[in-house]
């Protein structure tokens, strides 16, 4: 296909600075290759000397790929890589760095282990997480520039967190190990300092090619700024709209600043949407025109058809999942492959239930995240606990689980046996009979349990022992939002209302865990299967058919959005997943998520409705 008005006018540029506004679906790819084409064959350029940089090696790979195809026979040896592999580069040249110098993500996980299991204080229910957590701020920390002295951390004390961080920085250094931040962060330092090592560098690349510009963050921007002087032939392509990773320092700000740094930088826009047909491209612009801090925009869809975005409002997520199941069964029949499909959410918690039933209708799906398995969260494990001992368990692992939930005031030194027996735990609390009473009422309740289905029981576990109150207790003392652990709880309370006996409800747990490993395990290898993303994930995918489902407020946008600019963050991230779909884009609310009402999502209203055919 011929290259468009827009696009000719970025493949034409040659010298000095140039930001392409590329929307979705607008040939970016294109304007990419054939540019670095017109630099060597066109305007004489040594090809050693351009240097195309993306965000993922995959990226990479195609881009180079598609560019060697353009140049056919003719051999040009451009550099084409992502940002860490550039700067890996330079600091192999410096300071004779090798593969082995990069510390693994298990090497990571088990000294992040071993440091944090020197602070008693800090409390945590999953590991993994608390683990992903401090490396995030830690990242945040490397990538932003900051002094960890004014840094305080979200998930411990400051005290802490600095003690944590400045553990793991010695750790890495006395084995001459590098993270993939330092690789940043020692790149920026060489050459701020070293300006002869720097002027090499500016030499070899002469010419630079950023995609996807809107995910740089700040200190991969500074070097970026050093390696284009002094003739700042800086070509850049990205979409400040589909900037979503501000947890990961990258900011809308950096490449809305770009035209005041280099003032005599020229702009083009793509402005024509070759992907979406064209309710689904004005909806999402009608949408995307609510924020403030973007580059506005006029893009127009290739694709006339005017088939309009479809819209349901279902009582609650089973409905939704059973709905989106018979649309997906029609598309089959009709010719349409699994592959065709995308179902995308806000949260990577919120398909759990969705995934049952795509399992129990035998439809094929790969994740494009871990989706964590609800049987496995310490919530389930402590329901779980409390209904085994019910049926007869007396194992004191078992009873250390739950004995101070809620908060019975039963100390561990009380649990001698490794199987405990009722009568020899009360004596033990004879001169604490209001302890040893509790022991008597745990023991009644275990009776009670007993004689209940699954869904009664929990209920009884939630408001008879009084398992909620325990909720909101934990949740004030560790300083959480109380909603998302109740969000678990009643998953878990209504994923057991289909089921009779415990045997039934074990089995259905056992096939679950097991297809969700090996999805898990199979990642991108399924084939011919639905994708399921989050919209974070889905960034750079494309379907003929894409679901966006629990559209409400407090999901999308998330309730832990309140500032402007986090609003407009989750703003642009349902903006990614409206323009992932081709032709037919379905987006659905639910009357009740998680037992709570959640209104429809602002979102919906923002996309015009003469754009959306209401279907329920």
């Amino acid at each position: 296909m011929k290259e468009n008005a827009s696009q000719q006018k970025a493949i034409l540029h040659k010298d000095g600075p140039m930001l392409v506004l590329a929307g979705p679906g607008s040939g970016k790819t294109t304007v990419i290759t054939q540019r670095t084409k017109k630099l060597v064959t066109d305007y004489g350029i040594d090809p050693s000397k351009i240097l195309v940089i993306t965000f993922t090696k995959a990226a990479a790979l195609e881009m180079k790929a598609r560019f060697q195809k353009l140049m056919g026979d003719v051999v040009a040896n451009v550099t084409f890589g992502t940002f860490h592999a550039v700067y890996f580069t330079i600091l192999k040249y410096a300071y004779h760095y090798r593969a082995s110098n990069i510390i693994t993500e298990e090497e990571r996980y088990n000294v992040m282990k071993r440091i944090i299991s020197n602070y008693n204080s800090l409390e945590y229910d999953d590991i993994n997480e608390f683990i992903k957590d401090i490396y995030s701020e830690i990242g945040e920390i490397k990538n932003s520039r900051l002094d960890v002295n004014h840094y305080y951390s979200k998930i411990c004390g400051e005290e802490i967190f600095r003690e944590i961080f400045s553990t793991y920085q010695n750790i890495l250094q006395t084995n001459k190990k590098i993270d993939f931040d330092d690789m940043l962060s020692i790149t920026f330092e060489l050459l701020d300092q070293r300006k002869d090592i720097l002027a090499a560098w500016q030499s070899k690349y002469q010419y630079i090619l950023v995609d996807e510009f809107q995910d740089i963050n700040q200190i991969q921007y500074d070097i970026l700024k050093m390696l284009a002087l002094p003739e700042n032939n800086l070509f850049i392509v990205g979409d400040d709209d589909q900037s979503i990773y501000r947890f990961r320092g990258s900011k809308p700000e950096i490449m809305l600043n770009f035209p005041k740094e280099f003032n005599n930088s020229k702009r083009v826009l793509l402005d024509t949407n070759y992907r979406c047909q064209k309710a689904i491209v004005d909806a999402s612009l009608n949408l995307i025109s609510y924020n403030k801090e973007r580059f506005q925009k006029k893009i127009f869809a290739h694709n006339a058809e005017t088939t309009k975005v479809n819209y349901a409002i279902y009582e609650n997520q089973a409905d939704e999942s059973k709905n989106i199941i018979n649309i997906i069964n029609d598309y089959i029949k009709k010719g349409k492959s699994y592959d065709d499909i995308a179902i995308l959410f806000r949260t990577n918690t919120q398909p759990r239930m969705l995934m049952g039933k795509l399992m129990e209708y035998n439809i094929p799906f790969r994740t494009k995240d871990n989706v964590p398995n609800l049987y496995n969260h310490w919530i389930a494990r402590d329901i779980f606990t409390y209904i085994r001992l019910a049926h007869g368990s007396r194992e004191r692992a078992d009873f250390f689980q739950i004995m101070n939930r809620p908060k019975r005031y039963i100390s561990r030194d009380s649990v001698l046996s490794k199987v405990i027996d009722f009568g020899r735990w009360k004596a033990f609390y004879n001169d604490k009979e209001w302890i040893a009473e509790r022991i008597d009422k745990l023991e009644y309740d275990l009776k009670m349990l007993q004689m209940m289905k699954p869904y009664a029981a929990i209920n009884y576990i939630r408001n008879g022992i009084g398992y909620d109150e325990f909720i909101k207790e934990y949740a004030q003392y560790r300083k959480i939002n109380e909603d998302d652990l109740f969000e678990t709880l009643e998953e878990l309370h209504q994923a057991s209302k289909e089921f009779e006996t415990y045997n039934e409800w074990n089995e259905y747990i056992e096939e679950y865990t097991k297809q969700i490993k090996e999805v898990s395990n199979k990642k991108n290898q399924v084939e011919n299967a639905i994708t399921l993303a989050t919209l974070h994930s889905s960034k750079g995918l494309e379907f003929d058919i894409v679901f966006i489902i629990d559209v409400n407020e407090g999901v999308m946008p998330f309730k832990k959005a309140v500032l402007p600019q986090e609003i407009e963050e989750e703003r642009r991230m349902f903006y990614v997943g409206m323009t992932r779909a081709k032709y037919d884009l379905y987006l659905s609310s639910v009357k009740c998520f998680s037992k709570n009402n959640n209104d429809i999502s602002r979102f919906i209203k923002e996309t015009k409705k003469k754009y959306i055919s209401k279907e329920k």
